[in-house]
């Protein structure tokens, strides 16, 4: 092979991961920036707080997002309660099942406020609490379920859903000390609601009880709600709480966005890691990385309002990526930054996925894993294809070509080369320079008045020692002494 063929590379190895490098490390200390504002406003909970969330509105998936943020954050500092301020005409059944779900095994205590409505699905999220206190003017109950348009749903299929419902928020009900039965009178038209032999429900109607039906006793306990209460502190005081430990954490808007962001991704992932390919083949083109930066940017901003991650991750994701880079910047062959790292990266991406609470303990189960596994594998299967069929077809695209090495001989004897600064220099084999740094056998030099990335066929050479270039290869800039160089150390050798 003739060793002075020339492979017109766009740059060395190294100088891409510069390049490259100039474009993350800001990219990755603004992801940090950009993803905390979602929490710079918000009261910070600490142990002993009485944490208290507001559920306004539909009950939805964004809301179970919300409030699966705040348990988590509540159960990091061992808040001593949450309060849900509800107000409420109901919503979604299963985001409903998600939240009581959620709320009866956390072993921070929740009480629900009912001020003024707790509607269908608020009706079953308040049972999913130790204890309800009302507003003086408000409602609670009526909770059949109805399709999403508002319309009935069929008879069979409204018969299914009934019976299985009623029987899971029976079970909720008995757990938190409620009447049971109450359940019946919520969600079952067809059934007669009686309470120590007083009928509370006749059949043929959805019960919905005001305060004061609700806080009344009945065989030997409140038919369901603890009191009657005109504000937060005064519900704090009832529950056993301290009122001067109020604090108040609101959605941050975001939610909603969440709820897409965690549906794609697989997307997002695929875009990262397809973007962070194309910028370490190509730093010049830019828009790689800034692809990358912000799927990255996304999917952890969204997993994290979707109360999945927490800067942990995020944290570790950064220590990872810093990790591969140090490796190719400075220590290139130490294979085990860049294996580090990786696993730093993939475990980050993993567990932001994971639905895990900092009060609980970690019950491993495939269902957990499930939603992670399947986006990181879909990731990994697409990027694969994609880094595959990239590197096929873009090299043949006119405006990407200049993105990809070519394997075919240039005319002349000098080939474009682009130095570690960015700019278009030619060189041949046979132009001098000097080395800058130790080469041992790699470092920089140089040549003309431009400095290169370059190294030498396995000798080691001084800083500041004459060398000439030897070959310019698809990778690498070969060089050695300059020949005087090696002519003049080599003549007292000779003469002895």
């Amino acid at each position: 092979m003739n060793p002075n063929a020339v492979f017109t590379p766009k740059e060395s190895a190294n100088t891409r991961c510069r390049a490259a490098a100039r474009r993350w490390l800001p990219a990755l200390f603004a992801m940090a920036c950009l993803i905390s504002p979602a929490r710079a406003e918000e009261q910070k909970p600490t142990t002993g707080s009485v944490v208290v969330l507001p559920v306004k509105g539909p009950v939805t998936e964004a809301r179970f997002f919300f409030l699966r943020r705040a348990l988590k954050d509540a159960e990091a500092v061992a808040a001593s309660a949450i309060i849900l301020d509800m107000d409420t005409p109901g919503g979604d059944l299963k985001a409903t099942e998600k939240i009581v779900q959620m709320l009866t095994n956390s072993p921070v205590p929740s009480f629900t406020y009912v001020n003024t409505n707790a509607g269908s699905a608020g009706a079953l999220i308040a049972l999913g609490t130790s204890k309800i206190m009302m507003a003086p003017i408000s409602a609670i109950g009526a909770a059949a379920p109805v399709a999403g348009s508002g319309q009935e749903i069929p008879e069979t299929m409204n018969a299914k859903i009934v019976s299985y419902f009623s029987g899971y928020f029976r079970s909720v009900a008995q757990k938190n000390g409620y009447h049971p039965e109450l359940v019946d009178g919520f969600m079952n038209l067809d059934k007669e609601v009686k309470i120590g032999g007083e009928v509370i429900n006749p059949k043929g109607s959805l019960l919905t009880l005001s305060a004061q039906e609700a806080s009344r006793d009945i065989a030997g306990k409140p038919l369901l709600a603890s009191g009657i209460a005109d504000d937060i502190p005064a519900v704090a005081v009832a529950c056993g709480l301290d009122p001067d430990r109020i604090i108040r954490i609101e959605p941050s808007g975001f939610e909603t966005a969440a709820q897409w962001i965690t549906m794609l991704a697989p997307l997002l992932l695929l875009g990262g890691v397809m973007g962070a390919w194309l910028e370490f083949k190509a730093p010049g083109f830019g828009a790689a990385g800034v692809l990358a930066g912000i799927c990255f940017l996304l999917f952890f901003g969204g997993h994290y309002i979707a109360g999945l991650t927490g800067f942990e991750m995020i944290a570790l994701f950064v220590l990872g990526v810093v990790f591969i880079l140090l490796e190719f910047l400075f220590f290139p062959g130490v294979v085990v930054l860049a294996l580090g790292g990786t696993i730093m990266v993939v475990v980050a991406l993993f567990f932001s996925m994971a639905d895990f609470y900092p009060a609980q303990p970690i019950k491993i189960s495939f269902e957990m894993f499930r939603t992670p596994m399947l986006n990181l594998s879909l990731a990994i299967g697409g990027s694969v294809l994609g880094i595959a069929l990239l590197g096929r077809m873009l090299p043949s695209m006119p405006f990407l070509r200049g993105l990809f090495l070519s394997s075919k001989m240039p005319e002349g004897s000098s080939a474009k080369i682009v130095t570690e600064l960015g700019t278009a220099s030619a060189i041949a084999p046979g132009d001098s320079g000097k080395a800058v740094t130790i080469l041992r056998p790699a470092g920089r030099a140089k040549i003309g008045s431009e400095m290169f990335d370059v190294i030498t066929s396995g000798e080691f050479l001084e800083a500041d020692t004459p060398v000439e270039v030897l070959a310019v290869s698809a990778s690498s800039i070969v060089v050695g002494r300059a020949a005087a160089e090696a002519g003049s150390s080599s003549a007292p050798a000779a003469h002895k």
